[in-house]
């Protein structure tokens, strides 16, 4: 199976910093907000969003980490934090790649119950193969591919990558 980057490491970072001022831009008037993660490459690249944002920003952030079962994402979700701790609060859901929009529909059903400030969305590669009415509102990279094809996003400390294979 052949592996045909569609974003070298230095593209991701652009990428990061660019989603970081897209958020700083939406959510100027919070004095904080909350970051939430889907495991595990979404939690590696919220984080990633929050270090960008404290370098350009005076709006602190909490993360949040969303434990999703993948094969069944209608399984109960758990967070890293409590309801409480993300109510009236303006927050970000994060996901490395949207591909059918399942993971990220089922996790946005989820904070759905608590009632919130200002509420987006955040991915790194958009596959446009969506089953569920879901739009991301901050973007890396639209990317029409076949249904057959992978996307993967790897992060890793020798630099971070994303191919299509």
């Amino acid at each position: 199976m052949s592996k045909n980057i569609i974003l070298n490491h230095q593209e991701i970072e652009h990428k990061i910093k660019r989603i970081a001022y897209q958020i700083y831009e939406t959510f100027v008037e919070e004095e904080s907000i909350v970051i939430a993660g889907i495991t595990t490459n979404g939690s590696v690249f919220a984080k990633k969003i929050a270090e960008a944002l404290a370098q350009i920003s005076p709006i602190k952030v909490a993360l949040c980490d969303v434990i999703i079962d993948k094969q069944n994402p209608a399984n109960a979700i758990q967070t890293s934090l409590s309801p409480d701790q993300y109510a009236n609060c303006g927050l970000v859901l994060v996901d490395d790649v949207l591909n059918s929009g399942t993971t990220l529909i089922y996790a946005v059903k989820h904070f759905l119950d608590v009632p919130l400030k200002k509420f987006k969305t955040a991915v790194l590669v958009d596959r446009n193969h969506k089953k569920y009415p879901v739009k991301a509102d901050f973007k890396g990279i639209s990317l029409s591919t076949s249904l057959l094809e992978h996307v993967q996003v790897v992060f890793d400390p020798a630099g971070d990558y994303a191919f299509l294979s």
